[in-house]
């Protein structure tokens, strides 16, 4: 069996916890508790730690250890329950107090982690504090648990249910939510706790599928991400000719949608609906969308009189970026919308209520909604397994040099050769290249797709 030092050192990422239950046991969990305690908090009431878990059978476990670690350095905790991601980032943004969310997102059961946030739901990554919080706890595996700090951190008891409600509302318009009817999937995970909240006083009727909170995910993995995972909503909304459903992932921070024929609708689409509905109301702001986000989403921003800014993928530059521009709206590829009304972190249920807005304000299904910027056809993200990602993407950025239009280095290589484009990037955790291609036909993305992948597939190509 691995040393507690070796399950630490797995489980820490680049941006969270994450891990398998034997990984991420009680002794490792609570010396990563000693550690948020010394990086994220503070004796007294200001510096208590927010701490809530989803529905995976060993959160519990994992809270338990979380909360001995963090109050044996003198630091209170203050659970929350059960909640979702995006709940957990608006509490820590409302009480101004560090957060830690025990949830594997959308991981597949037997996983769990942990999200960190500091007050004001400022995210928490490997370099902007995970890191320390990883030294902190490999040493208490090392030397043992330093003496305990007399009197111990209190434990207290709160719910945020109806402070969160009453936010997600005011940043939507409930008066045009009427007369809907969609289909929701929850997956098991924790869109089926708070979906209910949320839509209890709206005009909206939601048929419910799998809402029944269950970490073994008995009827799918909670990752709609995977097309697969969609199938039994696409179903429901065709057989029951609903104008759209929307699907959750496991923590019910990422949203994704089928239209009312059942197919999937990207997460490009969904933000530039998104976008257009928030410029609306705040003339001239300034939207972020990350680089693998489709080129429709700057020509929407733009057609509705606000600023595109490119950014790198992930959520703590995104976050940070929102800061720095005040940017009203953050859209990510991969199903994740941040808002500068919901202290800039992600929430799905507040996209897919302005998503809602529009499709009942239109009276018109999904597909007629996003048919406007429905221009473009991308390839979906490629993993492509490769020796040496980095010597791959220089033989990828000087075997396209000719034919490029424009190459940038923001994150990855990233090549346009004008009726198309393609973004290659290392990911952090393997020996893996992301690839994404998008064209302005299946032609022209085929063909680049074809060329990206026939470069990385021959270490001889040059």
């Amino acid at each position: 069996m691995a040393s507690a030092v070796q399950r630490l050192d797995r489980v820490v990422k680049a941006y969270d916890v994450r891990g398998t239950d034997e990984d991420l046991d009680p002794e490792v969990a609570r010396a990563l508790g000693v550690g948020i305690a010394e990086e994220l908090g503070a004796p007294g009431p200001q510096g208590e730690v927010l701490l809530g878990h989803d529905m995976r059978p060993s959160s519990p476990v994992v809270v338990e250890a979380l909360t001995a670690g963090i109050t044996s350095r003198g630091v209170d905790v203050r659970h929350l329950g059960l909640v979702s991601t995006d709940a957990l980032s608006f509490a820590a943004g409302h009480l101004h107090r560090a957060g830690a969310m025990v949830t594997a997102s959308h991981n597949p059961a037997g996983h769990n982690g942990i999200k960190l946030c500091r007050a004001g739901a400022v995210p928490v990554a490997i370099d902007t504090g995970l890191a320390r919080v990883r030294d902190v706890a490999r040493r208490v595996l090392v030397d043992g648990t330093p003496p305990p700090v007399d009197p111990p951190g209190a434990v207290h008891h709160d719910r945020i249910d109806d402070a969160f409600v009453a936010h997600v509302h005011r940043m939507i318009d409930t008066s045009v939510l009427r007369d809907v009817r969609i289909a929701v999937d929850a997956g098991n995970g924790m869109a089926g706790r708070v979906v209910p909240l949320v839509f209890a006083d709206l005009p909206v009727e939601v048929d419910e599928l799998y809402f029944e909170l269950d970490g073994s995910f008995p009827n799918h993995p909670a990752n709609p991400l995977d097309p697969a995972n969609l199938a039994d909503l696409a179903r429901h909304v065709v057989d029951h000719d609903l104008p759209l459903g929307l699907a959750f992932d496991g923590d019910a921070d990422r949203v994704f949608a089928v239209d009312e024929t059942g197919r999937p609708v990207s997460s490009s689409l969904v933000g530039a609906v998104v976008a257009e509905r928030l410029l609306a109301r705040n003339p001239g702001a300034t939207v972020l969308y990350n680089l693998i986000c489709s080129r429709t989403v700057p020509e929407v921003i733009e057609a509705a009189g606000g600023v595109p800014v490119r950014t790198r993928v992930g959520h703590s530059f995104i976050k940070a970026r929102m800061a720095e521009t005040d940017a009203v709206f953050a859209v990510e590829h991969s199903g994740h919308y941040y808002f500068r009304d919901f202290y800039r972190a992600d929430s799905g249920l507040v996209a897919a209520l302005v998503l809602l807005e529009a499709v009942a304000e239109q009276d018109r299904p999904l597909s007629e909604v996003v048919a406007p910027h429905d221009r473009r056809v991308a390839s979906g993200e490629r993993d492509l397994v490769v020796d040496d990602p980095a010597e791959t993407v220089e033989r990828v950025a000087s075997a396209l040099a000719d034919d490029a239009a424009a190459v940038d280095r923001l994150d990855g290589l990233t090549v346009d050769v004008g009726a198309a484009w393609a973004n290659l990037r290392p990911s952090n955790t393997e020996p893996v290249l992301r690839l994404n291609v998008e064209g302005d036909d299946r032609a022209a993305m085929q063909d680049l797709l074809d060329r990206v992948t026939a470069i990385v597939a021959d270490p001889h190509h040059a």
